[in-house]
């Protein structure tokens, strides 16, 4: 039997639980990048960005190839990049809601 859904649906989410990974899906969402040029916009070491671009490689959401002496990742289906926009939209969608209430609590302080 394989692995329940909302198990899948949960690896995934841990997978996305990294600021680095985070980052990494955005720039990738620009189109495939040379790992030199990722670690230019991230302030992470070599060694930190290579593991955490493993653990992408792993789950299914990034891929790789070599070009000359450069490691290109991409990512791995459109979705990845739609997936990416939703989780914006919900994130602003949320803080919206927060200064709103912000708001609310500081026009009732009085």
């Amino acid at each position: 039997m394989g692995v329940p859904l909302h198990q899948a649906k949960a690896e995934l989410f841990r997978t996305l639980g990294h600021p680095v990974r985070v980052r990494v899906l955005e720039l990738l969402l620009d189109g495939p990048r040379p790992v030199h040029e990722m670690l230019g916009e991230i302030d992470v070491e070599a060694s930190s960005l290579s593991q955490q671009l493993a653990v992408l490689r792993r789950a299914g959401l990034v891929e790789s190839s070599r070009e000359g002496g450069n490691v290109i990742y991409r990512l791995s289906a459109p979705e990845v990049a739609d997936m990416m926009v939703a989780a914006r939209r919900v994130l602003a969608t949320v803080l919206s809601g927060q200064s709103e209430l912000l708001a609310e609590l500081a026009a009732t302080d009085s």
